[in-house]
């Protein structure tokens, strides 16, 4: 099943304050963006954080499970009506995560 659109906005809106905050459309659901780094998902109407230590420490409930089939496990985020919540949790996971790779140049 897709996003709606207007799940989608909200989430974005609601993780503002972490950063900038993207999304890129992937088969029907979003990859989510803060200042240009992947830090979770959103697919089927519920949002999916990159599993670190320092997004589990501040986590209200852990819920882990694979955002589609064949995916690795992300946390799975049910409070997503607290703006300060989400972009505490965005920004520790942010600053867990290994740096992206560099993009290698086409010849």
């Amino acid at each position: 099943m897709a996003c709606n659109a207007d799940f989608v906005e909200y989430i974005v809106e609601q993780c503002a304050e972490a950063g900038d905050i993207s999304v890129r459309k992937m088969m029907g659901d979003y990859c989510i963006y803060c200042d240009g780094v992947v830090f979770g998902l959103i697919c089927d109407n519920s949002l999916f954080i990159k599993p670190t230590e320092a997004g589990r420490v501040l986590l209200r409930e852990e819920v882990m499970c694979p955002p589609y089939e064949g995916a690795k496990d992300y946390f799975l985020i049910t409070d997503v009506d607290d703006s300060d919540y989400l972009a505490s949790l965005v920004r520790a996971t942010l600053a867990n995560l290994p740096a992206p790779k560099p993009k290698r140049r086409k010849n």
